[in-house]
């Protein structure tokens, strides 16, 4: 079997589909994509495929290392993206091409079923409590928020006691038994992080994700130091060297993302070594139905999974949401908040390419929004 062509097609809301043919019509798919910068990396994906074109697709790991490395320089959000989607739609072919899903690859699931997570509100939080209860009904029994908009490097403490009580309202209205995880995005300085962390103490978050940037990750432990609240990272690290890093901070949870952190190999090694470290994995993934799909297959075989994001209604979907491009969206039925192991030959879904290819005809531009604080200055989104 060898590579015959990679085709990417660009789809609403914000998401980049890759297409990877094989001259005995098997087709794997991939989702290589920053969200905002998608050309970007279908333009990386064009480069890439120079040299796959003609090749052996089950080579994977062969074909990682190449892609990952033969271009001298390496790492970053761009070329990781691209080797992300290309890595995905080869476990897909291969699967696809041997009978079997892609954990049976991996060396066969670990668990029956995966438990998942949903979103409420956007990114400056309102109606919270109701649509918290709303994700409680649906069947879920862990939700997450952004808790907070714009910050300054240091609050009042109206700011802080209006965080406190966006995160008071949810626990309140989901009470002691379902879970909640905090997201800030990255918007916090290292000395609020700690503030904030420690006040939200009492309200026992699942996880708090991402307190700080990663350009910050020295200060990580220091915040992990801080609190008893599990801290969450990793939507921003490419690499299992980018988190051997963090992995000793005293973090709880590493967040890899399937379509960043160079797909499903990379992923799989990230998880073993945070297995290594006692953290537990819960993949990023506010993406599509191939990259969900890829972290599921990622979950069912490492025993440190904990919980598994889903876009699944997200505010970012609008236009389309995660079952749209699927020719059989019951794959991913949920059933008291976890999705039963997919059963399916690859990725175990079957892309609807009708769908996609007439989405692609008005492809999205998608940015994401840039914020300022009240004086004027560049704040994190």
């Amino acid at each position: 079997m060898k590579i015959t062509a990679l085709e990417t097609y660009s789809v609403a809301p914000r998401w980049l589909f890759l297409a990877v043919r094989t001259d005995e019509g098997i087709t794997g798919w991939g989702e290589p994509v920053i969200e905002g910068r998608s050309a970007t990396v279908a333009a990386a994906v064009e480069e890439l495929a120079d040299y796959l074109v003609g090749t052996d697709p089950f080579r994977i790991e062969d074909h990682w290392q190449v892609l990952s490395k033969g271009g001298f320089y390496r790492g970053g959000p761009v070329l990781s993206s691209a080797v992300a989607g290309i890595d995905q739609a080869l476990w897909d072919i291969k699967g696809k091409a041997l009978g079997v899903p892609v954990y049976e690859l991996l060396g066969g699931a670990v668990r029956d079923r995966m438990r998942t997570y949903s979103w409420i509100a956007g990114d400056e939080p309102s109606r919270i409590a109701d649509h918290a209860r709303e994700r409680i009904e649906q069947g879920f029994d862990a939700i997450k928020m952004n808790a907070t908009g714009r910050m300054r490097q240091l609050e009042s403490k109206a700011e802080l006691e209006a965080l406190i009580g966006r995160v008071a309202a949810v626990r309140e209205a989901i009470g002691d038994t379902n879970d909640i995880a905090i997201d800030f995005h990255g918007r916090l300085s290292p000395a609020l992080a700690r503030e904030a962390c420690r006040l939200l103490e009492p309200l026992h978050p699942l996880f708090v994700e991402e307190p700080i940037v990663p350009e910050l990750t020295a200060d990580l432990p220091r915040i992990c130091a801080g609190t008893t609240v599990p801290i969450a990272t990793g939507e921003r690290l490419y690499s299992r060297w980018d988190f051997r890093e963090v992995l000793g901070s005293g973090m709880a949870v590493a967040q890899p993302d399937l379509s960043h952190a160079g797909g499903i190999s990379e992923v799989r090694r990230i998880a073993a070594m945070a297995e290594a470290h006692g953290v537990a994995l819960a993949p990023h993934c506010p993406l599509g139905p191939i990259a969900f799909a890829a972290c599921l297959h990622v979950d069912f075989t490492s025993a440190n999974a904990l919980i598994q994001e889903t876009s699944l209604g997200i505010h970012y979907n609008v236009g389309s949401d995660l079952l749209d491009y699927l020719v059989d969206a019951s794959v991913f039925d949920f059933s008291a908040s976890h999705i039963e192991l997919l059963t399916g030959p690859g990725l175990g879904i079957e892309v609807d390419e009708a769908a996609v290819r007439k989405a692609a005809e008005d492809g999205p531009r998608w940015r994401n929004p840039v914020w300022r604080n009240a004086d004027g200055s560049f704040t994190e989104w």
